[in-house]
């Protein structure tokens, strides 16, 4: 009945069975029908909040609904590498800064009134003073050592006896030397000319004394000539001596007695012994009545120079009026400096200000009274102390 009053379908579907057909076309409408139903089911379901931002991703932070003002993450970055230790070269010692006061070192020579020197004192009989406060001294001893002396002539076209003199001291001076001893030799008149330099040679030094026979200036520039030698002996380190020989008068020098005197506080380690010439011209020219006045005032100002020159350097002032007179001297400048005693200490005044220190060496006995000195007879001798009367400390920057 069925099949008559609907006519089959034609086309594709025209071979099924009818029971296939309708079958296939539940599967078809099955299909189109669920996309259908997801979106309704979709439009059916509350909206999203619609006040949400995204922050953008170079911001950082969290992502959450607290809006787009986000704190950014702070970037871990790695901690900054410890400072390298300076490399240590090889061979190079270490350094440090390091502030100490340099020793005084003090010669000091102790006599007889009559000149004589005394040997055999000890450390604790010597007390040092500097401006009026004692030091405690650090080393101390006595020991008959080479000498490091320079012999400065005054060698000027002036008189006979004058230059007679000043070689007969000069020549005597040398004799006694010996054959560890450094000796230079140079004289001096309008200017001052090295005769030979430092040298343990007697004959070098003889042979030098013998180039003096004809002087070319009349003028007597002590101040420079002594400046300048003071100059050169300050570079040498060590014990110095100077052994002057000199009328002690000065005619024409550009440096003067104030500068001569500031340089000789400032130079450490060194003595001047002072032997005078002319003493018996001079005095026979007063006898005769030929010299007084200005002339007088002169000469003694000359000696005044010779006695200070020695005194601030803790040396000796010697006044010969007979030619036999010079051997004995340089005997006793000879025993004077290898029989000093050669004292240190650290001052208590530690600043470095380039003062002027006074120094004054007393003797006492080891119960801190007066050392008491007898002769062979048992009396009382008298002593001389024969020091330098101060020195300069040294300048920061030194």
């Amino acid at each position: 009945m069925f099949s008559s009053a609907f006519p089959r379908p034609k086309g594709w579907l025209a071979g099924l069975s009818g029971r296939s057909s309708w079958l296939i076309m539940l599967v078809f409408l099955g299909c189109w029908l669920t996309p259908l139903a997801r979106a309704q089911n979709t439009s059916q379901q509350p909206p999203a909040n619609p006040n949400k931002q995204e922050a953008p991703p170079e911001a950082g932070g969290p992502q959450n609904d607290v809006g787009p003002y986000v704190v950014p993450k702070k970037k871990e970055e790695p901690p900054p590498p410890a400072p390298e230790k300076p490399k240590k070269i090889e061979g190079m010692p270490d350094y440090s800064i390091k502030v100490d006061v340099p020793l005084v070192n003090l010669d000091v020579l102790v006599t007889t009134k009559d000149g004589q020197a005394i040997p055999g004192l000890k450390k604790e009989n010597f007390r040092i003073l500097e401006d009026g406060a004692e030091q405690k001294i650090a080393t101390f001893n006595q020991s008959e050592a080479p000498i490091t002396a320079v012999l400065l002539i005054e060698f000027a076209s002036t008189n006979y006896n004058y230059m007679y003199d000043a070689l007969n001291a000069s020549y005597t001076f040398a004799s006694g030397l010996k054959k560890q001893d450094w000796v230079a030799v140079v004289s001096y008149d309008m200017r001052t000319q090295i005769l030979v330099d430092f040298t343990q040679d007697k004959s070098a030094i003889m042979g030098a004394l013998n180039t003096l026979r004809i002087p070319g200036f009349s003028e007597r520039n002590l101040f420079d000539a002594l400046f300048d030698t003071l100059d050169r002996v300050d570079r040498i380190e060590g014990k110095k001596y100077i052994i002057l020989v000199s009328s002690g008068r000065d005619t024409f020098s550009r440096i003067n007695l104030d500068q001569v005197l500031k340089k000789l506080k400032s130079t450490k380690d060194t003595t001047i012994y002072a032997v005078s010439i002319g003493r018996a011209l001079r005095e026979w020219l007063e006898a005769q009545g030929y010299s007084g006045g200005i002339q007088q005032l002169d000469w003694l100002q000359a000696d005044n120079q010779m006695n200070t020159f020695a005194h601030l350097t803790g040396g000796r002032a010697y006044f010969p009026r007979f030619e036999g007179e010079l051997p004995e001297i340089f005997r006793d400048v000879a025993a004077d400096i290898r029989n000093q005693y050669t004292i240190s200490y650290k001052p208590t005044n530690t600043k470095l200000d380039g003062t002027y220190r006074k120094l004054k060496v007393e003797l006492q006995a080891p119960d801190g009274g007066p050392l008491k000195i007898r002769d062979q007879k048992g009396k009382d001798v008298k002593v001389v102390i024969y020091a330098r009367d101060g020195y300069t400390a040294k300048h920061q920057v030194e």
